[in-house]
């Protein structure tokens, strides 16, 4: 009896160590992600737009068929600050900043991604704590 007893002590013991180390393993992988996943600012997130698709002046000589912006649905001016995606749309810069702040990192039109997901998350990660933001994909479901 007695030594089934102090087998069970000793299985206790190990038991309770092991899990102080698994919880200490644990801190330290949540110390980790928390230190990634930094929230980015307006200012960095404009810069992560600005460096992916740069601005540039419109001109009429260079770019006939597309007149107008999608967003605003005003012809483009000569000489305006305007966005060239990769998939080929073009809009003001200020309206197409404007929905990627608002919206996720997609074309309005094609809905091509401008952003990758992780950085659109972290950008929202702050607007997400005061609460719930409502989206057009819950009227959906």
């Amino acid at each position: 009896m007695m030594a089934l007893s102090e087998m069970f002590s000793q299985l206790c013991t190990k038991a309770v160590v092991l899990l102080a180390l698994l919880l200490i393993q644990l801190m330290l992988l949540t110390k980790k992600l928390r230190s990634d996943t930094r929230p980015i600012t307006t200012t960095q997130y404009l810069k992560l737009i600005e460096r992916k698709n740069p601005t540039t002046c419109f001109t009429k000589r260079l770019r006939q068929e597309d007149a107008e912006c999608r967003v605003c649905l005003s012809e483009f001016q000569e000489g305006e600050k305007v966005r060239n995606l990769k998939c080929k749309h073009t809009f003001h810069r200020d309206c197409l900043d404007k929905w990627l702040q608002q919206y996720w990192a997609t074309c309005p039109l094609c809905r091509n991604q401008i952003l990758p997901d992780d950085i659109v998350a972290k950008y929202r990660e702050p607007q997400n704590q005061g609460g719930y933001i409502f989206s057009f994909w819950d009227l959906a479901e």
